[in-house]
């Protein structure tokens, strides 16, 4: 059989996907609205939306997009056809959130996580994941799927994670997505957290509607996440974005995290400034005593920002990205970051990257995980309902 060619079944399977994709992404819409921004004649777009009713995926808007529909007809997606449980596994806190089809957040909840190790973690997202069910009063078999952030590489021929962080004993070379689709009992997904920040920008941060972009994440590790052509580029062992390695064999320091930030001040001097602290020092402490005026401070704070840019810099070179998102506890701090990295960049590079701070902050993983796993909810969803509910 031909695949390549249209059969009438696989047309109008088509057709009713296209129509579902333009009520998600505008809806309340009306008919000839669709008609007109996917070009399918209204009569092919009638036919669709009948399927696609019959099967429990659209319905008729109770409202137009501007108020009261006074007898025109307009469709909205049914939100509750499926649900999914997205999660950020960080240093520190677990977060988690159920949102339905149509993105709405239905529960969310963080839990700290107190140093516990990766048999903890685990513990920790089987708790959570029943809590966040519960909070949102959904039947489990109602959960499409499970999309975790993790903070390591997720080799994509064994799924197992590499390069992990040291703050959580025991993630290295596990195979934790199996380890929970057993515990959950429901289909789990795992990817690098920061490649998930980097959806999560797109879907509904500073990123949105931009095809072209990087996400580095600046905190107790530097990551970076890279979206070109609109799809998020993961590299052929899913490493890509592992950033610190693309300045291997300099001789100089570049590492912005928060361990580097330390070291930077311990190796100036700093006596802990206005605030008084002292060694190890903590970066947020740095950063706060530069706000307030020290002169030694300000110094390690541009230090902080030409590293940065000094990551930005190979990115920017090798990819040419519209925009560069700056996330992470400390890539957060744009009020001292972005005019000095903002300036090396243009005096370094022909063609800077406009480059912003995340408008999603700590919630940029978990959203990232929701829109991952809405994806995945609406193709499912689709075939499976259109299998049993659609007209012939």
């Amino acid at each position: 059989m031909d695949l390549t060619r249209a059969t009438p079944p696989l047309l109008k399977h088509l057709n009713e996907r296209t129509v579902l994709e333009a009520i998600r992404a505008s809806a309340p819409i009306s008919r000839a609205e669709i008609s007109r921004r996917v070009g399918i004649s209204k009569p092919t777009v009638s036919l669709a939306l009948r399927a696609l009713e019959h099967a429990g995926l659209v319905r008729e808007a109770p409202d137009g997009p501007d108020g009261p529909s006074y007898g025109a007809v307009f469709f909205e997606p049914v939100p509750d056809a499926a649900f999914v449980l997205g999660l950020d596994l960080g240093s520190r806190f677990l977060r988690g959130a159920v949102a339905d089809l149509a993105g709405r957040i239905r529960a969310r909840q963080d839990v700290e996580l107190r140093g516990a190790d990766a048999d903890g973690a685990l513990a920790a997202i089987e708790a959570l994941h029943a809590s966040l069910v519960e909070a949102a009063a959904l039947p489990l078999e109602r959960i499409d799927g499970v999309v975790l952030g993790v903070p390591g590489v997720v080799e994509s021929a064994t799924e197992t994670l590499r390069l992990t962080t040291p703050h959580i004993a025991g993630l290295e070379h596990r195979a934790l997505a199996a380890e929970l689709r057993g515990r959950l009992g429901a289909p789990v997904t795992i990817d690098n957290d920061i490649n998930l920040a980097a959806v999560g920008e797109r879907w509904s941060g500073v990123a949105r509607g931009i095809d072209d972009f990087a996400f580095l994440s600046v905190g107790t590790g530097t990551g970076l996440g890279l979206v070109v052509g609109g799809e998020l580029h993961r590299g052929t062992h899913g490493a890509a974005g592992e950033i610190d390695w693309a300045l291997a064999g300099t001789d100089e320091d570049l590492d912005p995290s928060a361990e580097g930030v330390a070291a930077l001040a311990a190796h100036l001097s700093w006596d802990g400034g206005v605030d008084g602290s002292t060694p190890p020092y903590d970066a947020r402490d740095i950063f706060t005593a530069a706000r307030r005026g020290d002169a030694l401070a300000r110094t390690i704070v541009e230090r902080v920002a030409r590293r940065i840019a000094a990551h930005i810099a190979p990115i920017a070179a090798v990819a040419d990205p519209e925009l560069v998102v700056l996330g992470g506890g400390l890539g957060m701090n744009g009020d001292l970051l972005l005019a000095p990295v903002r300036s090396l960049l243009h005096e370094w590079l022909p063609y800077p990257p406009r480059v912003e701070i995340s408008s999603l902050g700590e919630s940029a993983v978990l959203m990232g995980a929701v829109a991952t796993g809405l994806q995945s909810a609406l193709d499912n969803v689709f075939v499976s309902r259109r299998a049993v509910g659609s007209t012939p």
